[in-house]
């Protein structure tokens, strides 16, 4: 009676949810010999949830401090990826820096994960298939954050599942290292550290390089990988998109509110790195020391021995410049200018959808934030005169009713995630919202699966060009806008 009364409920449920709600797969959730993938280090176990497969926490790569990532470690046996993994250590959370009386932290409710410095290198993978022959298109998701915090789940709408139901593709998110441990640049002392710079980014590179080797046991394709990012993630993607060592590895790239032009050099990365030593009282050669040093001490003593060195710096009116918090042009990892005059070579084949939200960080939700769409119409502008692969741009216009937020930074993230219901905080989950979702999920996936977003429910998207500028702007009538 009790299991009756039960089914009832939840059928009533169903009956009511409006027509406009992204339908769920009802179905249920199975862990057991048929949710087992393949991958060349080892058998891992995820769940199926309705008909979505799911894996979270699998290592992609393991690495020592300050040291470069290296391949995972092999395995007997079938490992259990059914719980998100930890994130790379970092500051306080986003979610608790502000006024958390703001509509901007009702709306933006971070998720609180473990940090682990040592077990940050994993991804989670949606699919709906394993194994299957079938080859899915792949989307790769680099978290916003800057280079300094953040998770591939720290927030709701991250989740891949509507996106990998929906579209029939495969999504991946990723962990890696940040901050201190992902991007103080070590490399200066040269030595067992000559390799050291970038690191944050060399991890994103190798996650990639996982993807490569192992997606299709998930049913995807490694010949057809977008990669994708908001904020600091799309910094992230941009960066991919100029190191050499990505190259082929991913063939679309998605940059939301985050173009960014140029990067540091560093050419006082040795005078940091042996300021750090000599705050820690550490010698080059002392692994184990500088392996044991707490993280929040590591931090300290990294902005002891950054203040120093640049009072030294001001003393002899030279002006110091420290990539710490992000890339820099080291020679190697990341190696051709950004965005700045032209597009990177490396990447010249992989087509862009490029945007911006209309306010960004102006969250009364009253002017346009102009940093970002200059940063973004440059970003086009030099990949579509490269003349070799279309960019796509866009502005993301609608607002919120009942909050200040406006179009704000990260706004449109609930949307092209097809996730409306994970944060309706931000969205209010309204029937505008969910049609709006719809169609622009609906253009992510064209574009992952053909390198053009154009699709049902939009007007025509024609690639960018400098002449008339075509802007899509997504809002509850959406359409082309051009000079």
């Amino acid at each position: 009676m009790k299991n009756k009364l039960i089914c009832g409920l939840t059928a009533a449920l169903i009956a009511v949810v409006p027509a406009y709600v992204s339908a769920r797969t009802v179905g249920p959730v199975v862990s057991d010999e048929t949710t087992v993938a393949n991958t060349v280090y080892g058998k891992v176990q995820g769940y199926r949830d309705g008909d979505v497969y799911t894996f979270k926490g699998i290592p992609y790569a393991k690495a020592e401090r300050f040291m470069p990532p290296a391949k995972p470690d092999a395995f007997d046996g079938v490992v259990k990826c059914r719980v998100y993994g930890p994130k790379a250590p970092q500051g306080q959370s986003l979610a608790f820096r502000g006024n958390l009386q703001s509509d901007n932290d009702f709306g933006f409710q971070f998720n609180l994960e473990p940090m682990d410095e040592n077990r940050c290198l994993v991804l989670n993978v949606w699919t709906k298939g394993l194994d299957d022959g079938k080859k899915r298109p792949v989307f790769v998701w680099f978290h916003g954050g800057g280079f300094a915090t953040g998770s591939g789940h720290d927030l709701p709408c991250y989740e891949g599942r509507a996106l990998a139901d929906k579209g029939d593709i495969v999504v991946v998110t990723v962990n890696h290292r940040l901050n201190v441990p992902g991007f103080f640049d070590m490399s200066g002392l040269g030595g067992r550290y000559a390799e050291s710079a970038n690191l944050g980014m060399q991890d994103l590179v190798k996650s990639l390089e996982w993807i490569h080797d192992n997606i299709a046991g998930f049913g995807g394709d490694p010949d057809c990988v977008t990669i994708g990012g908001q904020s600091g993630g799309g910094g992230k993607v941009s960066t991919v998109m100029m190191m050499p060592s990505a190259k082929g590895l991913f063939h679309r790239a998605i940059v939301q509110s985050g173009s960014f032009a140029r990067q540091n050099v560093n050419e006082n990365g040795k005078l940091y790195a042996q300021a750090l030593l000599n705050e820690l009282g550490l010698k080059q050669d002392d692994v184990d020391g500088l392996n044991a040093v707490p993280y929040d001490e590591l931090v300290s003593a990294v902005n002891k021995s950054m203040r120093t060195v640049n009072m030294t710096l001001a003393a002899q009116g030279k002006r110091p410049v420290m990539g710490m918090m992000g890339p820099v042009l080291d020679g190697k990892y990341v190696v051709a200018p950004g965005f700045e005059n032209t597009a990177p070579e490396v990447s010249r084949d992989v087509p862009m959808m490029i945007g911006w939200n209309f306010n960004e960080f102006d969250f009364v939700g009253g002017k346009e934030d102009t940093m970002f769409r200059d940063g973004a119409i440059n970003q086009a502008r030099n990949k579509a005169a490269q003349g070799a692969a279309d960019a796509y741009l866009y502005m993301f216009n609608w607002k919120p009713v009942g909050n200040t937020l406006g179009a704000c930074h990260g706004m449109e993230l609930p949307f092209m995630f097809n996730n409306i219901e994970l944060q309706p905080e931000m969205t209010g989950a309204t029937k505008d919202a969910y049609e709006l979702a719809d169609k622009m999920s609906d253009a992510w996936i064209a574009f992952i699966k053909t390198g053009s977003p154009n699709c049902k429910g939009l007007p025509k998207w024609e690639p960018f060009n400098s002449e008339t500028e075509p802007t899509m702007i997504f809002d509850n009538k959406s359409y082309l806008k051009k000079k």
